[in-house]
């Protein structure tokens, strides 16, 4: 029986050290999810502000006068 015991604590040793692993994991996975996530917010509402300025541009950009073509 003392055999037995011994190896099943050494397989409950394994399996904490196996569980600590990944929840280090995991935490450094939540981390780098989160700032990605910032990231693309920030990113998302650059490209609004972009692309809304560019719309203001074209709306506020003067029309062709008259002006010849270019190949003029």
């Amino acid at each position: 029986m003392t055999n037995e015991i011994r190896t099943l604590a050494e397989r409950i040793d394994t399996l904490e050290t196996r569980l600590a692993y990944q929840d280090d994991t995991i935490e450094t996975l939540n981390q780098t999810i989160t700032a990605q996530w910032k990231q693309i917010d920030l990113l998302t509402r650059k490209i609004t502000e972009l692309g809304e300025r560019l719309q203001d541009a074209e709306a506020n950009a003067p029309g062709p006068a008259n002006e010849p073509p270019p190949h003029y």
